[in-house]
């Protein structure tokens, strides 16, 4: 874990409650990077290892089938990439990204359908994993921080509490080892 980095606040969220107990997170970024550069790290399995919470098996930016594999979980998930329009639109499985080019740089959308119960530990585990992917994208890597560990981290809580507060719920208060992202 490194301890120079610290997240900022929460930010650049929200939550659209759908029928049942999915809901959808979504999540904009500002990133300071090319979209290309910001597709090669959505897709690229060697990348994705860098900052994201899960390992795949394959390139993401193809359309077909991939086994994808959540960190701290050893089963992996066997997910569709429905669309790949690069470097503008990724689909698979229950997460879509689009990346918009705004000047140099680009705005990063995340949505991501999750459980309402885990909405805001969604929102801090992505928080951190964008704060990491933007470190990785201007040659300053920290490593990835994802699952338990994740949930182990001081600034991950406080996000936690802090979307739980934006978002009108009550953050989940189970120890780390019995949650999953």
């Amino acid at each position: 874990m490194n301890d120079q980095y610290t997240p900022g606040p929460a930010h650049g969220a929200e939550v659209r409650k759908e029928d049942g107990e999915k809901w959808t997170l979504i999540l904009v970024r500002e990133l300071r990077h090319a979209p290309e550069k910001v597709w090669q790290a959505l897709t690229d399995p060697a990348h994705l290892r860098e900052w994201a919470p899960f390992d795949v098996n394959g390139n993401l930016g193809r359309i077909g089938t991939v086994n994808l594999t959540w960190v701290g979980n050893p089963m992996p998930i066997e997910t569709r990439v429905t669309r790949a329009d690069a470097p503008k639109v990724l689909e698979y499985g229950d997460t879509r990204w689009q990346l918009e080019g705004v000047g140099a740089g680009t705005r990063l959308t995340l949505w991501a359908k999750i459980d309402r119960r885990f909405v805001s530990m969604g929102a801090a585990g992505w928080h951190i994993s964008f704060d990491v992917l933007d470190r990785l994208l201007s040659g300053a890597p920290i490593g990835r921080i994802g699952g338990g560990d994740a949930m182990k981290f001081e600034g991950w809580q406080r996000l936690n509490a802090e979307y739980a507060k934006l978002f009108g719920v009550e953050p989940p208060s189970w120890p780390a080892s019995a949650t999953k992202r």
